[in-house]
């Protein structure tokens, strides 16, 4: 088997109920409307879904591809990543790649990221010239998040919870807050407006969030959970539930009423939710990529990027893990130097 249908994909993933949600064909859906073209790849062990985005007109028809949280393997014992990097290298020169990214699914130091990272680079080749994978000049996702563990009872939770954090819920469960799940994909978006703003940082537009519920709402895969005070939202999140994780892409909150701590209400009430469903972690996504040491140092100091967001995750008591980051796979390597070239003088 090389290159499958959608359908077909759906029809695999059944076999890995945890696999990432942005490996999911609806995660592809979701895309296909906003720039990039999906594509299906697998053998009887492996597979993955790949995205391709079609470069600027000026750019003569090249592409670059991208496996985000990716590939999945469905027989660890027999896999075949030669013939699955094989298929996928093949499909990314028809389709015209300047390179090939891919952010593994893989958490660093385990016994299956060895794995992975085996069948990228084959045995006699040694970094960076690793069969063409080398370290990526930037990320898609971030590499290192907050993972909090649902397992034991509720008291168990908050006993993990720093002192703080734990106070913060149980206030917020006094202030007259509401929590319920929600259909209004226009509250997300105006809550979504205002953080952005306040925060500095680029967001999706509603249609985007609105393509990205309606996806994923029928499988019953994605929740929207509104905080209100006295009918007005105040906080809300797209929380994605698939296999034993449940993830949180997307946040957003209101400036009134912070005092009322709904944020941690709205955390509190998605990690219930999560175990409702049979998660047994809750993956708070983004945080610095830096290892804990420097992230416990510096936290309370640093004020740019995803170091705000760092000190309120860490006080749910969860385990900072990071990824194996990302990988590229030149395919022409002139118009890849040049991009990351171009990358890292925006970076500044």
């Amino acid at each position: 088997m090389a290159q499958i249908t959608a359908e077909q994909w759906k029809a695999l993933l059944v076999q890995d109920p945890d696999a990432s949600i942005l490996q999911t064909a609806e995660w592809g859906d979701l895309k296909a409307d906003f720039g990039w073209t999906p594509a299906f790849i697998a053998n009887d062990t492996v597979g993955g879904m790949v995205l391709f985005r079609r470069l600027p007109r000026w750019a003569l028809g090249f592409t670059i591809a991208y496996i985000p949280r990716g590939p999945v393997t469905f027989d660890r014992e027999k896999a075949d990543y030669a013939g699955f990097w094989r298929e996928v290298h093949a499909l990314c020169r028809t389709k015209r790649a300047i390179f090939l990214r891919v952010e593994p699914d893989e958490w660093q130091d385990t016994p299956e990221a060895k794995q992975l990272t085996a069948g990228m680079i084959p045995a006699g080749m040694i970094s960076p010239g690793i069969n063409g994978f080398r370290p990526g000049f930037s990320t898609v996702q971030p590499p290192s998040t907050i993972l909090v563990s649902l397992e034991g009872s509720e008291a168990d939770w908050l006993a993990r919870m720093n002192q703080k954090t734990r106070y913060n819920i149980r206030l917020s469960q006094k202030k007259d807050l509401t929590v319920s799940e929600s259909d209004d994909l226009a509250i997300f978006a105006s809550l979504m407006q205002e953080t952005g703003t306040r925060d500095q940082f680029g967001i999706h537009s509603r249609a985007y969030y609105q393509k990205c519920f309606d996806n994923f709402k029928p499988g019953g895969q994605v929740r929207l959970l509104v905080v209100a005070y006295q009918g007005k939202p105040l906080s809300a999140m797209m929380l994605f539930i698939r296999g034993k994780r449940a993830s949180y892409l997307y946040g957003a909150s209101s400036n009134e009423e912070r005092n009322r701590m709904p944020n941690h209400l709205l955390q509190w009430s998605a990690m219930k939710l999560a175990a409702e469903n049979g998660c047994s972690e809750y993956d708070l996504w983004g945080i610095p990529d830096e290892d804990e040491a420097t992230l416990e140092a510096q936290f309370q100091e640093q004020q740019d990027d995803l170091w705000p967001v760092y000190r309120f995750k860490r006080g749910f008591g969860g385990a900072v893990r990071r990824t194996l980051g990302t990988y590229d796979y030149p395919y022409l390597l002139p118009l890849y130097r040049l991009m990351a070239w171009a990358a890292r003088r925006r970076k500044g």
